[in-house]
């Protein structure tokens, strides 16, 4: 028996760590992705909020936010604060059985727990690209990582009032990719549009990304690191029905994401005549938030269904959003944001366990929170260091501005004709 649960734990542990590889990698995918699609005198810019704020994000979930978001609490509404983790599980706490058993390592959890923090962090990073200070986007990842997301995590995750609520969310259609969009809708409206982007009577020009093939490589990357954020939020894989459950999981995640790209693409045909390919790389990763809040009960058929109706729903979304006036250079809002509600609202559809007031109160309290916190520090920094640079660091790229450096020098002058 003990030879076993030995061989379970460090099973379970090794799935756990090597999911979270998985969502690590995604960091790269939305590198990729958001490079794509900035103009190429941005690039480096993009590039180096996305390395630094998964630093950022690992470093301040190790001091802080962890252990709110999975400390004891001191009640259903306030986490309680501590810093650093605790040591891990001991082979006693682990052979001594029961439901309270640990079964796979607490550093284990961390590290998957991390990665998580990171990706939420990493959704704000493309909404407010191409005109927003780095070192006020750095800052701001201090406070989301620290504070903002593990806050909110402890409701759901942690054991708080969401979760007593019946709120279901199973990896985070909500909880990770609801909070770094409305992290980001408070930034950008505060930070304004990108210039040339909106005309005087409306008029919305499209400002192209300067590398197509890059975004599409970024959106294969996040749809394979999806397979670690779904799957290794099943937590277990060592007996026959948990494995069964993440063979689930695998197949329902991918079938979403299909079915994101084909609705996004029939859709934009439908809608401008021809066939979009950013349209189809955002419906592919509509689909895929979709699905997120959960990907075990539907049926393949169903998550395909509700992958497309994301897929859908992201190009009318960004459509709106720019007549709003809501300039999102990546999609960002729309495809995290938007469609992260509709996951939330469409686990009603599969789980029985599921009911639409829990689902919605929790949908608005994620929402009401993140946005209501960010806009404070937002708009603190913003009065403190100033959220934009300024009109000509814009003209001519926030390489030069912010870096020192330009991501394609032979290509880009430093004249301010950098596409």
């Amino acid at each position: 028996m003990e030879a076993v649960t030995e061989l379970s734990y460090a099973l379970d542990t090794f799935y756990f760590l090597m999911s979270g590889v998985l969502v690590m990698w995604m960091a790269a995918g939305f590198a990729m992705l958001e490079a794509g699609l900035v103009r190429s005198k941005n690039t480096a810019e993009i590039l180096l909020k996305n390395v630094a704020l998964f630093a950022i994000a690992c470093i301040m979930y190790l001091l802080v936010g962890y252990k709110i978001m999975y400390g004891d609490g001191i009640s259903a509404y306030i986490p309680s604060f501590g810093f650093l983790l605790d040591a891990d599980n001991t082979k006693e706490a682990v052979l001594a059985g029961g439901d309270d058993a640990p079964y796979y390592s607490g550093m284990a959890d961390f590290f998957f727990q991390v990665v998580f923090v990171a990706t939420a962090m990493s959704i704000v990073s493309g909404a407010v690209a191409e005109r927003m200070k780095l070192w006020t986007f750095l800052v701001f990842a201090v406070f989301m990582t620290a504070f903002i997301y593990p806050v909110q995590g402890y409701w759901k995750w942690g054991g708080g009032f969401l979760d007593g609520l019946g709120f279901l969310d199973f990896a985070g259609s909500g909880v990770v990719h609801l909070a770094g969009a409305s992290a980001a809708l408070a930034g950008v409206l505060l930070l304004g549009a990108r210039k040339g982007k909106y005309g005087p009577n409306g008029e919305v020009h499209p400002i192209p990304g300067a590398n197509l093939p890059l975004a599409t490589l970024g959106t294969f990357i996040l749809w394979m690191g999806w397979f670690g954020f779904n799957g290794g939020s099943e937590l277990k894989v060592s007996d026959i029905g948990e494995a069964n459950a993440v063979a689930m999981v695998f197949v329902n995640t991918n079938a979403a994401a299909a079915g994101g790209v084909v609705a996004a693409l029939i859709t934009a045909r439908l809608l401008f005549g021809k066939a979009d390919l950013t349209m189809a790389l955002n419906g592919a990763l509509a689909g895929l938030v979709a699905i997120t809040a959960e990907p075990l009960t539907p049926t393949p058929l169903l998550a395909t269904l509700i992958g497309a109706a994301g897929g859908v729903l992201v190009v009318f979304s960004i459509i709106t959003l720019d007549k709003l006036k809501i300039d999102d250079p990546v999609g960002a809002i729309s495809v995290h944001g938007v469609v992260g509600m509709w996951g939330l609202i469409a686990v009603v559809f599969s789980n029985p366990d599921a009911n639409i007031t829990s689902q919605l109160i929790g949908l608005g309290t994620i929402f009401a929170w993140v946005f209501v916190t960010s806009l404070i520090v937002w708009l603190i920094l913003k009065l403190i260091i100033g959220l934009r640079v300024s009109e000509e660091d814009e003209y001519n790229g926030v390489d030069l501005a912010e870096c020192g450096m330009e991501a394609y020098p032979e290509f880009v002058g430093t004249s301010g004709s950098g596409k």
